[in-house]
């Protein structure tokens, strides 16, 4: 009986021994089906149920991204508030071109008479012709706008550049247009193209401005060149200047020449070419625009600053401050009783008899932009 008992015990525990080597290959291929054998990592906690990672865990996810990313991609571009030409006209208005179109206004009240659209322009210059007509020089080509009824009546002319930096007429009337690649000559009237000056000493006609016997001078990137207004030929040269490129020309009531460059402003005798003196205050200073006044005072803008000098001596009889930026770009005195200044952030105006400055909140950021 003992023996039986025994054979029992030993037939079972081969089945039993059978069995649990047969569960392992019965779930195996399932186990190959679903999971990878990184999965399962050889160490195993033989307490528990669960497999236990032995390495290091699993690295953190990506940080996601800003939630203000797609308001930044898909925001328009910020607008461009400098003002960079001024034009009064014979009736006494001002058109005022900037970056974000062009407008005509009343220099004595400051009132907007008219917004003339000009979509995807941005303006480098302005003239008036013999009959009134403004001519608006653009970084695309050039415009003509009728004033009577403040719409665009030609476009698209013919030029070197499209890049319109200078506009001057000339006292016969012909429309002197510089651009990045020389100078161009056009017939207001006809709107033709008259002539090219390509080969133009320095190349890109920043400033332009006529001296006391009707012929043009062209600031460029290379000093100062004479043209004959009659044959559109180079009559004659100022290279070497202290600062090299001119960008902001103009011709004094005693018939000489005030250039304005990065780092100076010079007085130059036109028939002599020769370099009467170097301005002293401005000295070291970038200098982006130079007119006179009626009472024969000069103000000077630069890139940090608007100053009122004394001609003859070159003494500073005042700075201007509270503009809407100290980047100054354009002056028209004179207008409306005012100095109107075109700066990178908007158009201001100072009273010639106060002094006072007040920024024009239609053409400034962050103002609504009918109000004066």
């Amino acid at each position: 009986m003992a023996f039986l008992t025994a054979h029992i015990r030993f037939l079972m525990s081969v089945t039993l021994l059978g069995l649990s080597l047969a569960h392992p290959k019965a779930i195996a291929p399932t186990l190959a089906q679903t999971n990878t054998e990184s999965d399962f990592p050889p160490t195993l906690d033989p307490g528990r149920q669960t497999p236990v990672y032995t390495g290091d865990p699993p690295p953190p996810l990506n940080e996601p991204l800003p939630p203000e990313r797609l308001r930044q991609d898909t925001a328009p571009l910020p607008t461009d508030f400098r003002v960079s030409a001024l034009q009064p006209d014979f009736t006494g208005d001002l058109w005022v071109g900037s970056w974000t179109g062009l407008a005509r206004i009343s220099p004595n009240s400051g009132r907007v008479l008219a917004r003339i659209a000009l979509p995807n322009y941005t303006i480098g210059a302005l003239a008036q012709d013999k009959v009134g007509r403004i001519w608006v020089g653009t970084y695309e080509g050039l415009l003509r706008v009728d004033p009577r009824s403040n719409e665009v009546t030609a476009q698209n002319f013919t030029l070197p550049s499209n890049r319109v930096l200078s506009l001057l007429l000339d006292r016969r009337g012909y429309l002197w247009v510089g651009s990045d690649r020389g100078l161009t000559l056009i017939s207001p009237d006809q709107g033709l193209l008259m002539t090219t000056v390509q080969k133009l000493p320095g190349v890109s006609a920043n400033a332009l401005t006529l001296d006391q016997d009707g012929q043009l001078w062209v600031g460029t990137l290379e000093g100062l060149v004479r043209v004959d207004t009659a044959s559109a030929l180079v009559i004659g040269r100022i290279p070497s200047l202290p600062g090299t490129t001119v960008q902001t020309l103009t011709l004094s009531p005693d018939g000489k020449l005030w250039a304005g460059t990065p780092n100076s402003l010079l007085v130059i005798d036109p028939e002599t070419r020769e370099v009467l003196r170097s301005v002293t205050p401005l000295r070291g200073r970038n200098v982006t625009s130079v007119r006179f006044a009626k009472d024969g005072s000069v103000w000077v803008g630069t890139d940090n600053g608007l100053l009122k000098l004394k001609p003859d001596s070159g003494a500073v009889l005042g700075e201007v401050p509270d503009l809407p930026s100290s980047r100054v770009l354009v002056l028209s005195p004179d207008t409306g009783n005012k100095l109107w200044v075109g700066t990178t952030e908007g158009l201001a105006w100072v009273s010639q008899t106060t002094g006072q400055v007040r920024p024009h909140l239609a053409f400034t950021r962050g103002n609504p932009r009918e109000s004066f």
